[in-house]
């Protein structure tokens, strides 16, 4: 028990520091943000006009695509606020900077995934509430499956994030291939689920799972149940507890790159 005390502490003192050095320049922090807010309407745009021409696609209306942008980008948000380091993961593996990591009393994986912080994350998370607020379909009573939801798709998000860029202990130079990956899981996260079908719907729940990163959590806003609510749970909790594995055994084969800084 104490030791996941003081886990949680270092991982909350991770936050609060890569906070602080992102709010010490306000104004870049604000506008990054910001900008960010401003591409996720923008990048709605399209969804919108084309509802307005179709106001239902396969059952789902504007109302629910809302949702699921909401969702997903709050969960990327999240993502990239609390555990930003692992987009640099590969990279950080390929330059031999886990070295410095090594040093550590703390777990090499979380000090990793805490070493950043996007302030565009901020933009992310905000934008993603409007757009799960406006869509209508939301109340104080189902405000806990909404955080349930975005934490789920935060954690799958950052699981496939973990796995993408930890195939660099095996192959190498992996940075660009992960990133596009990452990046088509959202791509796909972003698109109701009605549109796939046979193996792609499954690839999509399993290989590549935009469902427990959109899909799912989509539906546990839009109609909670406690069978929803359990499914998304333990699928987001497995996704990460294999992202833990799969990096554990990369960090057995880790190859050094003889660095010598420490973290004071």
């Amino acid at each position: 028990m104490t030791r996941w005390v003081n886990t949680l502490r270092f991982a909350r003192a991770l936050v609060t520091t890569n906070l602080k050095a992102a709010l010490a320049l306000r104004g870049a922090f604000v506008m990054q943000a910001l900008f960010m807010v401003l591409n996720n309407f923008t990048f709605f745009v399209f969804w919108w006009v084309l509802m307005r021409r179709t106001p239902t696609l396969r059952g789902w209306r504007l109302a629910d695509i809302q949702v699921l942008f909401g969702v997903v980008a709050a969960g990327y948000g999240l993502t990239v606020t609390l555990a930003g380091g692992v987009r640099y993961l590969g990279q950080a593996i390929e330059d031999g900077a886990l070295d410095t990591l090594l040093t550590q009393p703390k777990p090499v994986l979380l000090h990793a995934l805490g070493l950043r912080l996007q302030p565009s994350g901020f933009g992310d998370v905000l934008s993603g509430l409007v757009f799960i607020l406006w869509s209508g379909q939301v109340s104080w009573r189902t405000a806990p499956a909404v955080a349930l939801a975005i934490a789920a798709s935060a954690l799958a998000c950052a699981a496939c994030g973990i796995v993408f860029f930890s195939l660099a202990f095996w192959v190498g130079r992996v940075e660009t291939a992960a990133r596009q990956l990452w990046e088509l899981l959202l791509t796909f996260s972003l698109y109701p689920e009605p549109l796939f079908g046979g193996a792609l719907r499954l690839a999509l729940f399993t290989v590549l799972p935009a469902g427990f990163v959109g899909y799912l959590p989509a539906s546990v806003v839009r109609e909670p149940s406690i069978q929803n609510m359990s499914m998304l749970a333990t699928g987001a909790v497995l996704y990460f507890t294999l992202a833990v594995l799969v990096f554990d055994a990369g960090l057995r084969r880790y190859a050094s790159g003889s660095r010598f800084t420490t973290f004071g």
